[in-house]
């Protein structure tokens, strides 16, 4: 339980109160852009071909930010094998038309600017493939941002939040963890940052809770992103 969570109104007022950090980590949907289009467009084209009855929008909504194969095994109970075709087929809709379905939050390439201005090293610490995160970055243009695009591996080998976060720490050659402080919109962003020893900020624009948030012991808050 973070007690002792301090809350950040917006992104003008985090600069000021991430000044201990050389490094900040950022998770990538729901936090530096919004992707529900693409995602849940894509979890449905996937439901479709195996039959299955299409969830509500809100409930898709709520599949951003696990890994894939967690989700199909989770929410639907699917076995390893169906968990395998289920990413294919997720893929096969999101590789040609999700992955730009989406949108950068308004305030994020300002607040990217200001950081790196002021000597911040950034890296991206994303549990989505690190080959669409990069074209994703890139589309954008928020890749010039970062120093460091870290993904998870599309085998699924390194797909856990805390796994892509040490992953990052190594690329970006990280001495000591108590200036490194990792951004993201849900409870997974918070405990991948705490089993690697960091601190951690969560936003509320994206797809995560205040009360998510209180009880993963996330160290800092952002209300908004504008």
């Amino acid at each position: 339980m973070a007690c002792n969570m301090i809350e950040i109104k917006d992104f003008s007022a985090a600069t000021q109160a991430f000044g201990e950090f050389d490094y900040i980590f950022f998770d990538l949907d729901g936090t530096l852009t919004d992707p529900a289009e693409g995602i849940t467009n894509s979890f449905v084209y996937a439901l479709k071909y195996f039959g299955l009855e299409i969830p509500s929008y809100q409930k898709l909504c709520s599949f951003i930010g696990p890994p894939l194969i967690q989700t199909f095994k989770k929410e639907f109970g699917f076995t390893e094998e169906n968990c395998t075709l289920g990413v294919k087929k997720y893929r096969e809709y999101f590789a040609q038309k999700g992955l730009f379905e989406n949108k950068v939050y308004a305030g994020i390439p300002e607040f990217l600017a200001e950081l790196k201005e002021s000597g911040k090293h950034l890296a991206v610490a994303t549990s989505k493939p690190e080959e669409y995160s990069v074209k994703i970055l890139e589309h954008f243009g928020l890749a010039q941002y970062f120093e460091q695009i870290c993904g998870s591996a599309m085998d699924e080998s390194r797909s856990k939040k805390e796994d892509v976060i040490a992953y990052a720490l190594q690329k970006m050659n990280v001495s000591d963890k108590s200036k490194v402080l990792m951004v993201g919109d849900r409870e997974y962003d918070i405990i991948g940052a705490k089993v690697n020893g960091l601190k951690s900020c969560g936003v509320l624009y994206g797809y995560g809770s205040r009360q998510e948030f209180i009880e993963a012991g996330a160290d800092y808050l952002i209300e908004s992103a504008e």
